[in-house]
């Protein structure tokens, strides 16, 4: 016996802009507080570095100061991005990283012609 199973047609799916900026919202207001404590602990480790702080107590990979401020500046930057998407922006990276090699859209990696003084 073969039974066919017939489900009805709905209507297409429509890919609307925007449907996750509630929750973009809220990941990038949880970010500030995580950017937050990376940047506090990447310069816990600077000042114990520097005889300033008292002792540094985490061990191995997660010791060195410029990994916790790299973190705290990716988070930032996470957040700002998710932020500006919640708030009804469009999902863009921050100015910051347009000056990054293959970042640009208008430059066509031309140099500008020579020109000579006295020409027009």
């Amino acid at each position: 016996m073969i039974v066919k199973i017939r489900f009805p047609q709905g209507r297409p799916r429509q890919h609307r802009r925007g449907t996750n900026r509630a929750v973009s919202a809220a990941f990038g207001a949880l970010l500030v507080p995580a950017s937050l404590m990376a940047y506090s602990l990447g310069f816990w480790r600077l000042a114990s570095d520097m005889g300033l702080a008292g002792q540094f107590d985490i061990t191995g990979t997660f010791s060195h100061w410029q990994l916790w401020i790299g973190l705290g500046v990716i988070l930032h930057a996470a957040a700002i991005t998710l932020n500006r998407y919640g708030r009804g922006g469009d999902l863009e990276l921050p100015q910051v990283l347009d000056a990054l090699p293959g970042r640009r859209g208008q430059d066509t990696g031309e140099l500008e012609p020579f020109s000579t003084p006295g020409k027009n």
